[in-house]
């Protein structure tokens, strides 16, 4: 019986790719390529502008190889040029806006909605917040960045990061228990 390697080693193939080996660099573009399509994708609506963002992306990732040192992992070095990458592509089209309006909260409102919504509904709701809302959100609540980090990539104060994610939250919460009043009317 032949043992195939189901996973290859991503030390090695980062070494050869660094080498220029279009294999090695196929490899590495094959096993990242789903996760970093999904990264892009959080900030660019349109599939095949995010996947024109992955594909720059992954030319800046083979091109500045040589930065990469191993003290992180892969693809977290990966996620921080898909990011940075999506946002120059939206500066570009001057796609990023922070509305400066404000809502009232309401102290009695639950912040947790418990709710059985699906992924992609939710993907669907993310992609109808304003590009500001909804980029400091997918940066701070799926891709774990600070509020300090946020500001300097954003060239926003902290403040405004912290209102931008509130005010995401909040439509968020929103779009979703409407959406729930809709189908729980719908179902019945």
């Amino acid at each position: 019986m032949k043992v195939i390697q189901l996973h290859k080693n991503e030390t090695a193939l980062i070494k050869k790719a660094l080498k220029n080996n279009r294999e090695a660099q196929h490899v590495l573009f094959e096993l990242h390529a789903p996760k970093m399509l999904s990264v892009c994708r959080y900030y660019v609506k349109d599939l095949q502008q995010a996947e024109d963002v992955m594909l720059n992306g992954f030319f800046k990732v083979f091109s500045n190889l040589k930065q990469f040192n191993a003290d992180g992992s892969f693809e977290g070095w990966m996620r921080r040029i898909m990011v940075r990458e999506a946002i120059s592509f939206l500066r570009q089209k001057k796609d990023i806006e922070f509305p400066v309006d404000t809502f009232q909260t309401n102290t009695n409102s639950e912040n947790n909605i418990n709710t059985n919504i699906e992924v992609a509904n939710i993907q669907q709701h993310i992609d109808t917040l304003p590009s500001g809302y909804k980029m400091v959100f997918v940066m701070y609540a799926i891709e774990g960045y600070k509020h300090h980090e946020i500001a300097t990539m954003l060239n926003i104060t902290e403040g405004t990061s912290k209102s931008q994610l509130f005010k995401a939250r909040k439509m968020l919460q929103e779009a979703i228990s409407n959406s729930n009043k809709i189908t729980s009317y719908g179902t019945k």
